[in-house]
């Protein structure tokens, strides 16, 4: 996960990984917050974690636009069957 999150990021080097590092478990901690399992780590929880990392890494200048992208994408999770920690849907 490190990987591609450095990569949306355009970062190639080390120098951030522990601060990327921490933004990626702070991503799977909200997601589990909202119901969402962030151990499944498939196109959509890796893109809402790559969503978040993108907003939370320095001062991006579209942080509003990331951040609304961000908290579809958990909402949408947070009500689909397969994504929730109780294994069923918001109702």
């Amino acid at each position: 996960m490190l990987e591609k999150v450095k990569l949306a990021l355009r970062i190639s080097t080390t120098a951030f990984d522990d601060e990327i590092t921490d933004l990626i478990a702070s991503a799977k901690l909200d997601l589990g917050i909202a119901g969402v399992v962030p151990d499944s780590l498939d196109a959509l929880v890796t893109r809402a974690i790559i969503t978040y990392c993108k907003m939370s890494f320095g001062l991006p200048e579209d942080y509003d636009r990331l951040k609304r992208s961000y908290d579809e994408q958990k909402a949408q999770m947070s009500t689909a069957t397969g994504y929730r920690t109780d294994g069923g849907a918001n109702v």
